[in-house]
C-alpha cells in the first residue's frame, strides 16, 4: 500500500538462514556445519519441525572458525581461541560498565565535595572523600 514502508531487515541475532543458505554464504558443506554443530563450536536455532536456522551472527562464526581451519588451525585450537574471545568480550564489556561506575561515583563526590563547601548538608557517607589530583578512588561494592 501506498504510504507504508517496508518491513526492517532481520538484525543480527534472527535466526532466518535455512542450513543451504548459510553454507553457501560461508563457503562450507552442509555436514560441516551439522558437524560444528555436535562438536559445540555453533548452536543454530530451531523451527518447530525441527530444521536449523542460522543467525547472522552464526554465519559470521562459522567464516571465522573456516578462516582458523584454513589457516592450520585444529578443531580444538579453534574451540580454545573462540573460548578466549568471548572471555576478553566479555572483560571489555565489564570495563566499560566499571568505567561508567567510578565515572558516576566521581561526579556524585564531586557534587557532595561541591554541596559541603557550598554551605549544603553534610556528606551522608563521611569515609567518601572526593579525590584530590594524582590520587585514585577505590570503590567497594558487596556481591550482588
Amino acid at each position: 500500500m501506498p504510504g507504508q514502508r517496508p518491513p526492517d531487515p532481520p538484525g543480527p541475532d534472527a535466526a532466518v538462514y535455512v542450513i543451504s543458505v548459510a553454507a553457501e554464504l560461508t563457503g562450507l558443506h552442509p555436514q560441516t556445519l551439522r558437524t560444528y554443530e555436535r562438536m559445540g563450536l555453533i548452536t543454530p536455532g530451531r523451527t518447530g519441525g525441527g530444521g536449523r536456522r542460522y543467525t547472522h551472527r552464526d554465519v559470521e562464526l562459522l567464516r571465522e572458525i573456516s578462516a582458523l581451519t584454513a589457516a592450520g588451525i585444529g578443531i580444538e585450537g579453534v574451540r580454545r581461541i573462540l573460548d578466549l574471545q568471548n572471555r576478553v568480550d566479555a572483560l571489555v564489556q565489564r570495563n566499560e560498565e566499571l568505567q561508567a561506575e567510578l565515572g558516576a561515583t566521581r561526579e556524585a563526590l564531586r557534587q557532595a565535595a561541591t554541596a559541603r563547601r557550598a554551605g549544603g548538608p553534610p556528606n551522608k557517607l563521611p569515609v567518601l572523600r572526593a579525590p584530590e589530583p594524582g590520587q585514585s578512588v577505590v570503590v567497594w561494592r558487596r556481591g550482588r
